[in-house]
């Protein structure tokens, strides 16, 4: 027995230390110009159909805001061969279930069936992209299904404005300004023909990619996919010219209220670079030293040492254009404001100034081996893992490599990354504080 335990936690190390089993696919363009990429997974009857369009929330029409994840709503409205409201229905009485999501960068569609449905998510999804109906009524419903979503998620959501807070703060230019749901009176000033524009720019397969990833017999998976979206005609080629960003020189103080929160909050917003940087994934790395979990400084520090803070992160927000790294606390008691931010900017200049121990830098490298392997350990996870990599980092092979690009990470390099963006003289400083009712 002893032999065995030690054979079985072997065999987990070696997986941990990035012999995990490597992600295979098959990839190829179909001549409208949809990505796709399959992969094949027998050991269990399960089958991923997923589509992610190059279309997110920093893409508008007339200058109005919100249409990309309006449509992500509305393209469940129904299409010609799919009465309103039955998608849903027609995928659970199938055994399945869907969702989709939607980032200023991209738009994700998927279903998960048994596999012996491959061909009805096809379909489906050939149908959101060929023959959706899009008129009034519908419109009408999703934007106030939309307002719904927005009261709940963020307006009437403790501190569920931060984020767009910060990124209003941190942009003057870019789209990223502005936040993902949009603002609703641009939403209630479009016109049926500005949403018909929209789906007619964006929603054409040579600005997509279709995931089939499962229980699949790749052959077979080629001959459906060809039969459902080869017809399928190609938009115009999408292009995007988006100002750029003059750096921030001084510190930007700034303040926001939320009538939802009794206890103040302190943020610290840098702009940052874009996701396929390799300075990006150091600053993933710094945000796990700061950050991730007990025993990582800030948290160590100011929660549990000197009890000034009842919660504190270091987030990178990855984004394909600009990143946002933003540190969050919110104070304990009566701790000043002011006295959080010199107690993280203590902690950040002895990342900026001293290397990280040996012991530290190797827990660090353990954690990122651990996500690697989880994020590729169920084929939904997969799907949307090469969705992601091949349309916003523009390798799908990072599904098995991205590994590497951490494991070559040094801790020189993540000394020099906090010192080269994470200064008191490059970020916006914002206080979200409770609203009285003078303010």
């Amino acid at each position: 027995m002893i032999n065995k335990l030690k054979l079985a936690a072997f065999g987990l190390f070696l997986g941990l230390t990035g012999m995990a089993q490597e992600v295979e696919f098959v990839e190829y363009t179909l001549d409208n110009g949809l990505d796709v990429i399959l992969h094949q997974d027998n050991s269990a009857p399960v089958v991923t159909t997923a589509v992610m369009y190059d279309v997110g929330g920093k893409d508008r029409i007339n200058n109005k805001t919100g249409f990309a994840h309006f449509f992500e709503h509305l393209l469940f409205e129904g299409t010609e061969n799919i009465g309103q409201g039955e998608w849903f229905k027609m995928v659970s009485s199938n055994g399945g279930s869907n969702n989709a999501n939607t980032s200023n960068d991209r738009t994700y569609y998927y279903e998960i069936f048994p596999s012996n449905n491959l061909e009805l998510g096809l379909w489906m999804e050939s149908e959101r992209m060929m023959h959706p109906v899009i008129k009034q009524s519908g419109v009408d419903t999703q934007n106030e299904v939309v307002k719904e979503e927005k009261r709940m998620r963020y307006d009437n959501a403790p501190y569920g404005n931060l984020i767009n807070e910060i990124s209003s703060k941190l942009f003057e230019k870019h789209p990223y300004k502005d936040p993902n749901v949009g603002y609703m009176e641009d939403l209630d000033a479009a016109t049926l023909e500005e949403f018909k524009q929209y789906f007619d720019i964006y929603y054409k397969p040579n600005n997509a990619t279709l995931v089939v990833a499962g229980d699949i017999d790749i052959s077979e998976t080629k001959k459906m996919i060809q039969d459902y979206f080869g017809p399928i005609p190609a938009g115009e080629e999408v292009t995007r010219n988006f100002p750029q960003e003059e750096p921030i020189t001084e510190t930007i103080e700034a303040t926001a209220y939320d009538s939802n929160i009794q206890i103040p909050a302190i943020l610290l917003g840098y702009r940052t670079p874009g996701m396929t940087e390799r300075d990006a994934y150091v600053l993933d790395m710094v945000s796990s030293v700061l950050s991730d979990g007990k025993s990582s400084r800030l948290y160590k520090k100011l929660v549990d040492e000197q009890k000034q803070a009842l919660e504190v992160a270091a987030v990178n927000l990855a984004q394909k254009d600009y990143g946002q790294y933003v540190v969050f606390a919110l104070p304990l008691a009566e701790t000043p404001l002011d006295t959080l931010v010199s107690e993280i900017d203590e902690e950040i200049t002895k990342l900026q100034t001293e290397l990280i121990s040996q012991r530290e830098y190797e827990k660090l490298q353990n954690k990122f081996e651990n996500r690697f392997v989880n994020s590729n350990s169920s084929v939904a996870g997969i799907a949307g893992s090469l969705a992601t990599y091949q349309m916003l980092y523009g390798n799908t092979d990072l599904i098995n490599e991205e590994i590497d690009i951490y494991r070559s990470i040094t801790r020189e390099e993540i000394r020099d990354v906090a010192k080269k963006y994470l200064n008191p003289n490059q970020r916006v400083e914002l206080e979200y504080l409770p609203k009285k009712d003078s303010e």
